[in-house]
């Protein structure tokens, strides 16, 4: 099974591939500890931000789904245009052109979600976004290959891992309702369950990390797919803040649609990798998608280190400023999108937070 493309111009690349005798070394015991963590991390992380999830704002971004719709365009807007643009500019070879496209029309992943809690977006609309890219993915996928690749004259058909985006769709909407019941009955326990989760999911989101580094043998990844590991997701963010702020969304949204853009399903990038080619050309893409994902963590990493830098200068700032009081103390600002309806409870806001949104004092 190989990927050829005509003599068409708009190919990003027009010679031989090179052998590639290193094999993917993922089997064994090292992959079915990596399967099981990755399944509790998933499980764990959405039922504990569940928790922090009310029914009335989860049916809001539904019933007026603005930040919705603009997170669906950075998904399957920006990322495969970006990863179409990325493919010609380094003048890819096909098969890696390919991959690197499949990465971009992926779904949003479990990450995102994590990521958001840190940096006190809105995990409503996280959890929303990342719901509705999963079922979109179903056919925006192939939607999206088809016109991106239509010019390229292929002779391997890429397969789309249905019961993947089946198997994901699942563990994000059973354990996101166990969330949602839970702190409806039992709110002061959902939020003990939500800052264990959020502690637990970052601790493995690295260690998924790591072992997905060391199920790859050798990291003999072209340099180029390396580099592009790097860029793509710190495009999507950027690309991703920009859109939202455009679209007049507060910048609470303007994070976390951010995060959702730059943050994708690596899971199902590899299975469809799996199923659409050999294992000549597997074990180079396998670790363009592992690289991906470690990128995307770091970065994460990075934007919530920047984030909570500010806050705590932010409050520190203020206890200056307030030096008699000692109930200073920070809290999460309470913003929204200026698309909701009159009466929604947060106000809209659309600059940086001000002090008095960031302290509360004793009544």
């Amino acid at each position: 099974m190989s990927v050829d493309c005509s003599s068409n111009a708009s190919c990003p690349a027009h010679s031989m591939e090179d052998e590639l005798p290193v094999q993917m070394e993922g089997h064994g015991p090292l992959k079915l500890v990596f399967t099981v963590v990755s399944a509790l991390m998933v499980g764990l992380v959405m039922f504990s931000f569940g928790c922090s999830v009310e029914i009335r704002k989860l049916w809001s971004h539904f019933r007026r789904p603005w930040g919705i719709a603009v997170g669906l365009i950075c998904q399957f807007g920006l990322m495969p245009l970006t990863a179409y643009l990325l493919a010609l500019s380094f003048s890819l070879k096909p098969f890696q052109a390919i991959a690197v496209l499949i990465m971009g029309c992926c779904p949003g992943g479990t990450i995102s979600n994590v990521l958001t809690f840190w940096v006190d977006g809105d995990m409503d609309l996280s959890i929303s976004m990342t719901t509705c890219s999963t079922v979109a993915a179903l056919g925006m996928m192939p939607l999206c290959l088809y016109l991106y690749t239509w010019s390229w004259d292929l002779k391997q058909n890429l397969t789309i891992p249905y019961q993947s985006i089946g198997i994901t769709l699942g563990s994000l909407i059973v354990p996101v309702a166990f969330g949602v019941y839970v702190n409806y009955r039992w709110p002061k326990q959902a939020k003990v369950i939500l800052k264990v989760g959020a502690i637990v999911g970052g601790i493995l989101l690295l260690v998924v990390a790591v072992t997905g580094v060391v199920l790859a043998k050798g990291w003999n990844t072209d340099v180029t797919l390396l580099i592009i590991s790097f860029i793509f997701p710190l495009v999507g963010h950027v690309t991703g803040f920009l859109l939202a702020f455009l679209a007049h969304q507060s910048w609470q949204r303007c994070r976390t649609i951010s995060i959702e853009t730059g943050a994708q399903n690596i899971q199902l990038c590899i299975a469809m990798l799996q199923l659409s080619f050999t294992a000549e050309h597997l074990a180079q893409l396998f670790n363009f998608a592992l690289a991906y994902g470690l990128f995307q963590v770091l970065l994460g990493l990075l934007i919530v280190a920047a984030y909570q830098a500010y806050k705590r200068r932010q409050k520190s700032k203020l206890q200056r400023q307030h030096p008699g009081c000692p109930e200073v103390s920070y809290e999460k600002p309470r913003e929204t999108s200026a698309f909701l309806e009159e009466g929604d409870e947060a106000a809209i806001t659309l600059g940086p937070p001000g002090p008095e949104q960031l302290h509360r004092t004793a009544e």
